[in-house]
């Protein structure tokens, strides 16, 4: 008998092992002739003096997607908890789909419904519930202990970017990553605002010298495959708070700019991952924790201000400071020696949301290929991206007439040339680049099937499957 628990210090906990007669069941559509069973419908049959049955709809089994065996198993545990189910087992049938992804995806659905964050609450003693998982895969031990370790992650980066600003700031961000990935033997190197301009980081520099917190630069370094030189950076925009500096943000625009380094807490959460399951990848990680303020030492508007890379930017708006950071964050990391690739992640601009809702993130792609190959990894974690059109006139858009770049193009396809500002400091333009624009997957307004209201984590799982397959 094979018993393995999850998250300890929560209610939820999923154990493989034969079915337990003594619970209730949980039984498929595929079981049961008398259910309509449409995908997700669920139907509880409480029973007197034996076991209680949660019917559990499938739909047609030719159209299930593993983003649907997440949901349901999401929806699975909420039901049981609204009925004071204690424990309950349940033995997946066969399925259209590859059995271990399948057993992984609806492991990752009983775990993403164990989530709460509680900050700033009074503690509510939650009820407990035991998952019993029959299941003929041989390795489902593995697959369990995979699944908790991205999940893990994924939690993490939800809870950093759930943190109110007054609980996170710069320093707070570097250091939380120090504590969180050093044991796991990740290198973390935290730049002061000293070091910084040594390096001519002006303009990240320049985007938090307001803030009575000073900036910060984090640099992370994961090598788990010493048979290759390829190594991948992931850049993470990391404003640990955003008023929009003197273009300042309506008080509605501020509510939630705790979450705007929701782009590096999604990085920290990969590495995380990637270190626990000891994946064979060689990954850096860069991001500069930095708050954008209003103060007598603040940036301005109209303000001319180098970078990392030797370009300058003209600043024609101090509220499009995240693409200013990530200038210096991403020239350092492809600067680096043997970084072969790049994607940067950033909660960037609102024309995203209007452009994309919350639903999908905005991506752009200087390489097919490695778009590509990133598409078929965020598909199979459930993750939703839609390729955005770059153009010369895009570019052009970008270009200043007293510095190299402006930092706002003006009205008009404003994701797609925020994302080729972030690209033109790129220390290699032929390097593969993907930019992913999450200013609406990041954070929700009100929770959506198995993710959270709040912080999603987005990306996550998509950045461990792109490097650990």
């Amino acid at each position: 008998m094979l018993t393995v628990k999850l998250n300890q210090d929560t209610g939820l906990k999923v154990h493989l092992r034969p079915t337990n007669s003594d619970c209730s069941m949980v039984k498929f559509a595929s079981e049961v002739s008398d259910f309509s069973a449409k995908k997700g419908e669920l139907f509880f049959w409480p029973k007197e003096n034996s076991e209680s049955v949660l019917l559990a709809g499938l739909g047609e089994l030719s159209e299930l997607k593993l983003d649907d065996l997440r949901t349901l198993a999401f929806k699975i545990v909420k039901e049981l908890v609204s009925h004071k189910v204690k424990e309950a087992s349940v033995k997946l049938p066969e399925l259209e789909l590859d059995a271990e992804q399948a057993l992984a995806a609806f492991f990752e659905g009983l775990i993403h419904s164990d989530y709460k964050f509680n900050k700033g609450t009074k503690d509510k003693k939650e009820q407990e519930i035991t998952i019993n998982v029959e299941t003929e895969v041989a390795d489902a031990e593995k697959v369990l202990e995979e699944v908790q370790n991205v999940m893990e992650g994924v939690f993490l980066a939800r809870d950093l970017t759930n943190l109110t600003s007054n609980e996170m700031h710069p320093a707070d961000l570097a250091n939380c990553a120090k504590e969180k990935l050093e044991p796991l033997g990740v290198k973390v190197t935290i730049l002061n605002e000293e070091e910084m301009l040594e390096k001519g980081m002006e303009a990240a520099y320049s985007v938090g010298k307001g803030s009575s917190f000073r900036p910060q630069f984090v640099v992370l370094e994961y090598n788990g495959d010493d048979s290759t030189k390829e190594r991948t950076a992931l850049v993470g925009k990391a404003i640990c708070y955003d008023s929009g500096g003197y273009s300042l943000k309506p008080t509605s625009g501020m509510i939630t700019m705790q979450a705007d380094m929701g782009g590096a807490a999604s990085v920290i959460g990969a590495f995380l991952a990637l270190a626990k399951n000891k994946v064979k990848a060689n990954v850096i990680g860069t991001f500069a924790p930095v708050e954008n303020l209003v103060s007598g030492t603040s940036y301005r508007v109209g303000d001319i201000i180098g970078s990392m890379s030797g370009q300058t930017i003209e600043v024609e708006n101090t509220d499009a400071e995240g693409r200013v950071t990530l200038a210096d964050a991403i020239y350092y990391a492809t600067s680096q020696d043997n970084v072969t690739r790049v994607i940067d992640i950033a909660t960037l601009t609102g024309a995203c949301v209007s452009a994309l809702g919350t639903e999908f993130t905005g991506a752009i792609t200087n390489n097919q290929e490695f778009y590509d190959e990133f598409i078929e990894a965020a598909d199979l974690a459930g993750e939703k991206v839609w390729q955005l059109p770059i153009s010369d006139d895009f570019k052009k858009a970008n270009k200043s007439k007293v510095a190299d770049f402006t930092n706002s193009a003006g009205f008009g396809g404003g994701t797609i040339t925020a994302g080729l500002f972030v690209g033109e400091f790129l220390a290699d333009k032929d390097l593969p680049w993907i930019h992913l624009d999450v200013a609406g997957t990041a954070y929700l307004g009100k929770p959506c099937g198995y993710l959270p209201e709040r912080a999603t984590g987005v990306h996550v799982k998509a950045f461990y499957n792109l490097l650990a397959k």
